[in-house]
């Protein structure tokens, strides 16, 4: 090595576990994830909840169920020390991964460890084919563990235990809030909410006022929009940036990649076109 190179102290590099599936086609969950985190200059140590061929809104796909080997990653890290800045879920498939995620929480989580769920259930007010109400109810554990929340409204609703209602007012999406932040969940984010044009999200922090951020509704939904939103939410908690800026970065970002990718022809399935504007969001 020169004798003028830098000393690199890898500890210091921020790190976030995220426990999600692996897609290798159609753009969502960690296949964004990881090149978002690495924009942001957050390493990013996957733990893969199933393998896909593509996503589930394509007429077929493969997979391939990791739940009998994530143990395998708390014995193993553990005996190399690792500690993570944030930790982080998404898509869950079974009440067996719910309660592997509460085991790695516990496990990992320092004071300084901050833990941030996307509680991937459901939209428009139903639930995923893979979900059954149990399954949606077994979430509510992250009300206990989770500092950040990052539902739709269809999700917030459920992990509430409210019914779904598409006009919700603003007083009563605080009042919703309010009720998922009384145990130790401190920022929520509730996320695309149509309102007319606009997908609005509904900012709020405990103990502070709510605020809105709303973009235009440009075109179809799109898999993993959410997962986008979620991750780039991730990397500035990590990265110590202020919430409400986060989401509005988050939601920019997006709507960035979604005007890209519909001048691109991209099909809705195959997701946000995020390669063409990433370099955008890392600043460069």
């Amino acid at each position: 090595m020169d004798a003028h190179s830098p000393t690199v102290d890898h500890n210091r590099q921020k790190k976030a576990a995220v426990i999600n599936d692996f897609t290798s086609f159609g753009r969502c969950s960690l296949a964004v994830t990881i090149p978002i985190l690495a924009a942001l200059k957050v390493q990013c140590c996957s733990v893969p909840t199933a393998f896909f061929t593509n996503h589930t809104g394509y007429p077929s796909f493969a997979w391939t169920d990791y739940t009998e080997h994530l143990d395998e990653y708390i014995r193993e890290w553990q005996k190399l020390h690792l500690r993570f800045d944030a930790i982080s879920s998404g898509f869950l498939g079974s009440r067996r991964q719910v309660d592997f995620v509460r085991r790695f929480v516990e496990a990992f989580r320092d004071e300084n460890t901050l833990v941030v769920v996307d509680p991937v259930m459901g939209d428009y007010g139903r639930l995923y084919a893979t979900y059954d109400l149990a399954l949606a109810e077994s979430m509510r554990v992250f009300l206990e563990l989770a500092d950040i929340l990052t539902p739709n409204l269809t999700e917030a609703c459920v992990l509430a235990n409210r019914p779904y209602d598409p006009a919700i007012t603003d007083r009563e999406l605080e009042e919703l809030c309010v009720q998922l932040t009384a145990k130790r969940v401190g920022k929520v984010v509730i996320s695309g909410i149509p309102r007319g044009a606009e997908l609005v999200n509904f900012i709020y922090e405990r103990g502070r006022s709510f605020q809105l951020c709303a973009e235009p509704k440009i075109g179809n939904d799109r898999s993993g929009t959410g997962d986008v939103f979620a991750a780039v939410v991730l990397a500035d908690a990590v990265n110590g940036v202020p919430f409400d800026e986060s989401v509005r970065r988050a939601s920019a970002f997006v709507a960035k990649a979604v005007v890209r990718t519909q001048e691109m022809g991209i099909p809705e399935q195959d997701g946000l076109a995020i390669e063409e504007v990433l370099a955008e969001l890392a600043g460069k």
